[in-house]
């Protein structure tokens, strides 16, 4: 699983012009884009979840777990593009569908289990993420 966690002050997605999944925190929230491969499963994205929720990231050096912080996950197969040769990249280390979108859910399952409030896109959706980066701070989380 790989994990790009941005600093926002707001972030949205939009599928067909309709807003699925928005956050508007009163100071800071974090926008994660998951990518899963192959080998991930319900226990890599556990613990990803209370990596990302206790991360001290966000202002005073204080977690999203200190400050209630919203989160905004979107899928993002592109994470595991291999851009190594040639101009078109390969999809082959991300996983399917119908393994990633379990595992996913599994992800902001594991959140909403440790007290976070989750906002999400659409799995496999064309989708449209309008975010304003706070700092900026962006990290990329592996398993």
């Amino acid at each position: 699983m790989r994990i790009v966690v941005q600093r926002v002050s707001s972030a949205s997605v939009e599928v067909a012009g309709v807003t699925v999944g928005r956050i508007d925190p009163a100071g800071q929230g974090l926008l994660a884009l998951v990518g899963v491969t192959h080998s991930d499963d319900a226990a890599i994205a556990a613990r990803l979840a209370r990596k990302l929720w206790t991360m001290r990231i966000l202002d005073g050096e204080r977690s999203a777990a200190d400050l209630d912080a919203p989160i905004l996950v979107v899928s993002q197969f592109t994470l595991y593009a291999d851009t190594r040769k040639g101009r078109r990249p390969s999809w082959q280390d991300a996983a399917p569908g119908s393994v990633a979108e379990p595992l996913l859910a599994a992800f902001v399952a594991a959140l909403r289990d440790l007290g976070a409030t989750v906002a999400t896109g659409s799995f496999g959706a064309h989708m449209r993420v309008q975010l304003i980066n706070d700092g900026p701070v962006t990290l990329v989380l592996e398993a």
